[in-house]
């Protein structure tokens, strides 16, 4: 599930990061299959999908939900990221995990620079998704070689 306001994401970075086992994927098996059942925004604040769209998803087959790290990569991060996953966690009945593909080095920085992230608490989100720099910058599409293999 990703932050709303990244509704036009095409989820790239997300779908890569499992294909990689980066970020919150890494400690799965490369070769077990990881199969993605539902792809969506939350629907704007304060979650206006939230009570269908994990629901369709567990439907579906979805063992987990990922709230996507967009949910953090934006400002501020999302003010709903502990009712989202207390929701979905007590009603649906799936464990959530929040952020999905490395977090780009250069937010890591900038944001702890500036102390926005400790103040909206995004530096407990982030344990998973922000440790590996060589990940981490695969990630960052600010890096001038980003493009480049």
């Amino acid at each position: 599930m990703i932050c709303d306001r990244n509704r036009t994401c095409t989820g790239n970075k997300c779908f890569k990061s499992i294909i990689e086992r980066d970020g919150t994927f890494e400690n799965y098996p490369k070769d077990e299959p990881i199969e993605v059942v539902g792809f969506i925004a939350c629907g704007g604040c304060p979650g206006e999908r939230l009570e269908s769209a994990p629901a369709d998803m567990k439907k579906y087959g979805a063992e987990a939900i990922y709230l996507a790290s967009c949910y953090l990569a934006g400002y501020p991060i999302c003010p709903y990221i502990e009712e989202h996953k207390k929701y979905i966690e007590a009603v649906v009945g799936l464990p959530v995990r929040v952020g999905t593909h490395p977090m780009p080095a250069n937010y890591v920085k900038f944001h702890g620079e500036i102390g926005d992230w400790e103040r909206d608490r995004a530096e407990r989100w982030l344990v998973g998704i922000s440790g590996n720099k060589a990940d981490a910058d695969k990630y960052d599409s600010t890096n001038p070689n980003f493009l480049k293999k």
